[in-house]
């Protein structure tokens, strides 16, 4: 415990605030255009608070980023331990930044938020996940750009190519709109799964034996 509270500190100082920053902004902006456009109605308010989830999804492929990450490995603070610690530190900043772009649209036309909450934590623990998984098989420090890349085209395919009789993404008065949240809620236990299998290092190869020829 006193070796973790020890990393508070320095783990603090190298998350990529910047990254969540500028992801954060963009969201917060997107949110925004909900109040700022005189014809929004709760269609738009739901895709613009879509958009801004996507956006700080981006944001929150960084933060298991570690630059340092081949010379951390032998340290007796294992990767599981490292990366919650990251995602406690970072918990709140998302949670007062979706707070935020849900009050900056109107109570009027706001879709329900604990459905648009799901949908959001999925986004968020989808790029958390991904960025596990990218370090969990590859030898990448720093995956998040890769990780954010693929999210943002996985996205766009989705939208384009995803089974209509599976739907996700639906309007509040469409009916399938509670199996839609039914589904986004298997895919963010899903994504949980493979999050949490991705987390521990993985087991050193076992070098085969073999015998010296004399």
């Amino acid at each position: 415990m006193r070796v973790t509270l020890a990393l508070v500190a320095p783990v603090l100082r190298t998350l990529p605030w910047r990254a969540l920053g500028a992801a954060g902004a963009l969201g917060l902006l997107i949110a925004s255009m909900a109040r700022l456009t005189d014809d929004a109605d709760e269609l738009l308010a739901l895709n613009l608070l879509r958009a801004a989830a996507l956006a700080f999804a981006l944001g929150l492929a960084f933060v298991l980023d570690d630059p340092a990450r081949h010379t951390t490995a032998p340290v007796p603070t294992r990767r599981p331990v490292r990366h919650t610690l990251r995602l406690a530190l970072v918990g709140p900043f998302t949670a007062a930044w979706w707070t935020t772009a849900v009050l900056l649209v109107p109570a009027g036309i706001r879709p329900p938020v604990g459905d648009v909450t799901l949908e959001a934590g999925a986004a968020f623990t989808l790029a958390l996940a991904a960025s596990a998984a990218a370090i969990r098989f590859t030898q990448a420090a720093e995956p998040g750009q890769a990780v954010a890349g693929a999210m943002l085209t996985t996205a766009v395919l989705g939208l384009l190519l995803w089974p209509g009789r599976w739907p996700l993404f639906v309007a509040t008065e469409d009916p399938r709109w509670g199996a839609a949240h039914d589904r986004w809620a298997m895919v963010l236990a899903a994504v949980v799964v493979v999050w949490g299998a991705c987390g521990p290092e993985p087991l050193k190869r076992r070098v085969p034996f073999r015998p010296v020829r004399t």
